[in-house]
């Protein structure tokens, strides 16, 4: 008896993918007769496929053999009791779900209710009524084969989602690689925060010199989320970075506009536009320039300043509308002034209870007094989250801070 238990220890083998086109069945029963009698119901039926095993001390390795749909149980065998074959097919992990029915010569409520305990999905009385065993054989084999397409879809689609996921991480990482380090330029330590969303929404900016005197900064935050928005913000970075743009005067954040809005028609880019701001500081004059298309106006805070300044983008989105002129603007930037440029995933924060966090209280959030060595965009991604409930930012958080010297 003790040989004959250890045979049952779930072997390293997986089971045979279950048939999905009908019903395969597997009876273990210890007489043959009892074999016979379940196959002629069975035999002449379209769709059954019927498998019989006498040895119960080989049920299970038969069972892995054969990926049955269903299967038929005596419940008084030699040696293993049929309850105890129950109990070690539903503890092995290839057939927790296969259906189980039970087959006795008694119908005893205190047995057929320690069945179903343990784990027999049905129990009938042998040898039953052929037109009873039919649709029960078809009832649960044709639940179990719905239930292993579906597990078998919701396995795909965790795969694809799980690809998904990796490629917008990828994405984002390559994103995060065109972003430029940290730097002093002009006379202005620039410095950044960008938290990517999970999936991904389509933020990129950057900066770099003109000359020894200026310097161009820019953001950008494409419409929708995933790859193609990220893709789309790159081909519009890399047009800024590498001043391919025709006819364009980087000097005017105007024109730059307005040459964008030219390359980039969403009729050409799957029907996506996107917002930016971008200005350009001159260091021997200290006046910056700037324009925007649609995007949240840069903040400029500072000393000389009886309050915030909002650089507001007042210009028309990137892509929507072709011919379209954008004009700039001109401010004085006092010495030690600071500049936030950020895209809207820096204050659009829904809280638990779907209410949204109110721009003034963004505004008050980002322009308070440092408190020693702390970080005004540090401490405002740690409020972030501290209001959404989350780590994770529903939409990229990004944010460049230009801080101006003497």
């Amino acid at each position: 008896m003790h040989a004959a238990a250890s045979n049952l220890s779930t072997p390293a083998a997986p089971a045979v993918r279950p048939s999905l086109d009908g019903a395969r069945v597997l009876l273990v029963d210890d007489q043959p007769i009892i074999g016979e009698a379940v196959r002629r119901m069975l035999v002449d039926e379209a769709g059954i496929e019927f498998h019989y095993c006498q040895n119960p001390a080989e049920a299970i390795d038969k069972a892995a053999a054969l990926g049955p749909t269903v299967m038929l149980l005596d419940l008084v065998m030699p040696e293993i009791d049929g309850l105890e074959l129950v109990r070690r097919f539903r503890s092995d992990t290839r057939f927790r779900e296969l259906p189980i029915i039970v087959l006795s010569t008694k119908e005893e409520p205190a047995v057929k209710a320690e069945a179903f305990t343990i784990g027999a999905n049905d129990y009938i009385v042998k040898l039953p009524d052929r037109l009873e065993l039919l649709a029960r054989v078809r009832y649960h084999s044709r639940g179990y084969v719905a239930l292993q397409e579906r597990n078998e879809a919701f396995t795909a689609l965790k795969a694809s989602q799980q690809k998904l996921a990796d490629d917008l991480a990828t994405a984002a990482q390559y994103v995060r690689s065109l972003l430029p380090p940290p730097q002093a330029l002009a006379s202005a330590n620039i410095d950044w925060r960008f938290i990517p969303s999970a999936d991904l929404g389509g933020d990129a900016f950057g900066y770099h010199a003109l000359d020894e005197n200026c310097t161009a900064v820019y953001l950008l935050d494409v419409c929708g989320h995933g790859v193609g928005a990220a893709l789309l913000s790159v081909s519009a970075l890399n047009a800024l970075r590498s001043g391919s743009l025709a006819q364009t005067d980087f000097y005017d954040p105007g024109s730059v506009l307005e040459a964008l809005n030219r390359a980039f028609p969403m009729e050409r880019q799957n029907d996506m536009f996107f917002t930016i701001w971008y200005g350009v500081f001159d260091a021997s004059s200290r006046e910056l320039r700037w324009a925007g298309g649609g995007h949240p106006a840069a903040v400029l805070i500072g000393e000389g300043l009886d309050s915030p300044q909002m650089l507001e983008s007042d210009g028309p989105l990137i892509g929507v509308v072709d011919g379209l002129s954008y004009g700039s603007e001109r401010v004085a930037v006092p010495p030690n002034a600071r500049l936030f440029i950020y895209s809207d995933g820096a204050f659009e924060i829904s809280r638990p209870d779907g209410t949204m966090w109110k721009f003034p209280e963004f505004l008050a959030s980002l322009i308070a007094p440092e408190n020693g060595p702390e970080n005004r965009m540090d401490r405002l991604i740690d409020q972030i989250r501290q209001i959404s409930g989350t780590s994770d930012m529903s939409d990229d958080f990004s944010m460049i801070q230009l801080a101006f010297q003497d």
